[in-house]
């Protein structure tokens, strides 16, 4: 009895653990034919912009700093802070009342001098009757002399009357000249004065924005001075940006056919789309970039002097090629690859990639030179779990093409 209860607990014994085996392989096999949860997307053939990226910054195409030309009081300030403004448009008044005095003064001395040449020329036209009177009366008595009729001493006194009358001719003339430069020059002052007296009402010198006003009603200012309000003109407006000098000579062959379209956006609102119009004449040393500038109309306003805004320089677009989310491109040991999912089951795909794109909207894509086609289900996410031959299942995708890529899906 005793020898058979052992051989019982001894079969017992190794029956647990061959059981156990059992059990631990049926549930591994069990997992083996579990499918791996993951996402997938199709490859799409699409047409891809070739651009550079870059952060540039808005410019003012025009601003003037808006002074007074003149010294005075100010009136009124015609306007309010960041309005917008036309050329001509009326911005201060400075008080006139000095000039206009002035202005009085200058005519009543313009007058007088003017009454003084008047005189002068009157006093000329006097002393050349007598000239001539003289003159010829020295004539007569030359000729009387030399007949005899006359005596030496006479002769020589109308002579010298002749001449004492023609001095004071020549005299008379110059007080005309000095006359006429006195009256010349008061007409100069009263023109200066009617100009400064135009300078009293500061206008727009172009159409514009205003800034901060620096000055109010009451405030003495002096001519070229503090500016009084800053304009900038909006419409149209530059964007300036720097590229690598490495794309320098590709941007200047494409810009020789045709100006080349920029994009730019603050991230409040869509792209804008303006013209590239300036390459500078060097390269900066220090950063190795290249500074351009773009024209945008901006007829909305929507950008704005100073502010930074994210660029793309357009140099073409390429047509028709492979693309999937940049998520879905793993790194090997010996090249670049994807997972594609065929009937369920999960491949490796060794793939080119020729560059990655950031759209405006949505992730970062890749284009695909060679290893896919369009229509290719490839996995974007889950990959981590993935091995040869194992089956999937396929999530919700959230990785999607950008739409701004305007893709072609092949089914």
């Amino acid at each position: 009895m005793k020898l058979s209860r052992v051989l019982v607990l001894l079969g017992t014994l190794i029956c647990i653990p061959l059981t156990s085996c059992t059990r631990v392989a049926a549930k591994a096999s069990v997992a083996a034919l579990e499918a791996v949860p993951v996402r997938a997307v199709r490859a799409v053939s699409g047409d891809i912009p070739l651009e550079i990226a870059a952060v540039g910054s808005v410019e003012a195409i025009d601003s003037v700093e808006v002074k007074s030309r003149i010294a005075g009081q100010i009136n009124r300030v015609a306007f309010t802070e960041g309005q917008k403004v036309t050329r001509g448009q009326l911005l201060f008044t400075i008080d006139r009342e000095p000039l206009e005095r002035q202005a009085s003064e200058q005519q009543a001395e313009l007058e007088r001098d003017a009454a003084m040449e008047q005189q002068a020329r009157a006093v000329v036209a006097r002393d050349t009757a007598a000239e001539k009177q003289s003159q010829s009366e020295a004539d007569v008595a030359r000729q009387l002399g030399t007949l005899g009729v006359l005596s030496g001493q006479r002769v020589s006194q109308l002579i010298t009357t002749g001449d004492t009358a023609q001095a004071a001719l020549r005299s008379d003339q110059a007080a005309v000249e000095a006359a006429l430069g006195a009256t010349k020059a008061d007409r100069a002052r009263l023109a200066e004065t009617e100009l400064q007296l135009r300078f009293t009402d500061v206008v727009a010198p172009m159409s514009g924005r205003t800034g901060a006003v620096t000055v109010k009603a009451g405030n003495l200012v002096r001519d070229n001075d503090t500016p009084l309000v800053t304009l900038v003109q909006l419409t149209p407006i530059y964007v300036t940006f720097g590229i690598p000098e490495q794309s320098l000579t590709e941007v200047r062959r494409l810009n020789t056919d045709g100006r080349l379209t920029v994009e730019a956006t603050n991230g409040s609102g869509p792209a804008l789309e303006g013209q590239l119009v300036f390459i500078d004449n060097a390269v900066d040393a220090t950063t190795g970039t290249i500074r351009l500038k773009a024209a945008f109309p901006n007829s909305g306003e929507t950008l704005w002097p100073g502010e930074f805004v994210n660029v793309r320089l357009r140099l073409g677009i390429e047509v028709g090629k492979t693309v999937v989310p940049a998520s879905a491109i793993q790194d090997g040991l010996e090249s670049q690859y994807v997972w594609l999912v065929k009937s369920g089951i999960a491949s490796v795909a060794p793939v080119t990639v020729v560059r990655t794109y950031n759209p405006r909207k949505g992730a970062q894509q890749a284009i695909v030179a060679a290893g896919i086609r369009p229509g290719d289900m490839v996995v974007s996410e889950g990959q981590l779990r993935l091995t040869s031959g194992a089956k999937v299942e396929l999530l919700e995708s959230t990785a999607t093409v950008s739409p701004n890529l305007n893709p072609t899906p092949v089914p």
